[in-house]
């Protein structure tokens, strides 16, 4: 059986992927800094999947903290003892920060820039090895909407995000002439935890978490570089960033 490793895989997107993927006939493997939160997922995953789950082998959880320094080569590890053929990797897990950048407390910033920017490009340097090794496999990195223009009070969030749409794009070029897809996902307000963690309430236009990760799913088994999830938000992304930016700040703000 193939494996499917999926970071931030205990909700959201991340959680919504990995039932998707079990649903196509792939094992997923979920990693979280979270034991309790991987126990609940798995947990979740077990009943909803019941009549495609039969074996725990199939959902395997790894805890490990990604925003901390060496996280990534740790998780890398972790998952090379399982003995399982990972054939896609997702870099998902992130969180937000929403304020201006001379408030937001400089550790908290340092721990989002390692788990949404230096952790996927450590991951990716690993996987890519060994999927040049076989001449196969999948990357998907969870970028943003955000990725297209800065983000005022939301600054470095935006800018992470724009860093791996930047980086998934190059890597992918690189990748495509060994046999192994990069893709790039930007979804646009989706209604998971996110902003709840960033202490805003979900905007009610907000997409669901399992038609985004569908979207994202379908573009990446069809070889897709950069997946834009709704009519809308590949019409936003033909505004003038400027504009756009300056609508961030109002929301933001």
């Amino acid at each position: 059986m193939k494996y499917v490793l999926i970071t931030g895989g205990t909700s959201g997107i991340g959680f919504a992927m990995a039932g998707e993927f079990l649903e196509r006939g792939y094992g997923v493997i979920l990693a979280s800094s979270s034991r309790k939160n991987l126990a609940i997922a798995k947990r979740k995953l077990e009943v909803k999947k019941s009549k495609i789950v039969k074996s725990t082998r199939y959902i395997i959880t790894i805890e490990q903290d990604l925003s901390v320094e060496g996280g990534a080569e740790r998780l890398y590890h972790k998952a090379k003892t399982l003995g399982v053929d990972i054939e896609i990797l997702v870099n998902n897990a992130g969180f937000g920060l929403t304020g201006g950048t001379e408030s937001i407390n400089i550790k908290d910033d340092k721990k989002m820039i390692q788990l949404i920017v230096t952790a996927p490009v450590c991951l990716c340097k690993l996987f890519l090895r060994d999927m040049y090794e076989k001449g196969r496999g999948k990357i998907l990195n969870v970028a943003s909407t955000g990725a297209f223009q800065p983000g005022p009070y939301t600054s470095t969030y935006f800018a992470g995000k724009s860093f791996i749409y930047s980086y998934s794009r190059a890597i992918r070029q690189e990748a495509a002439v060994r046999g192994v897809v990069v893709s790039t996902l930007c979804p646009g307000t989706t209604r998971t935890k996110f902003f709840e963690k960033e202490g805003l309430k979900t905007p009610i236009w907000a997409m669901s978490a399992e038609r985004t990760t569908k979207i994202a799913v379908d573009g990446l088994m069809r070889g897709r570089g950069v997946i834009v999830p709704g009519i809308i938000n590949n019409v936003l992304r033909l505004i003038p960033s400027e504009i756009k930016m300056y609508f961030v700040g109002i929301l933001k703000r």
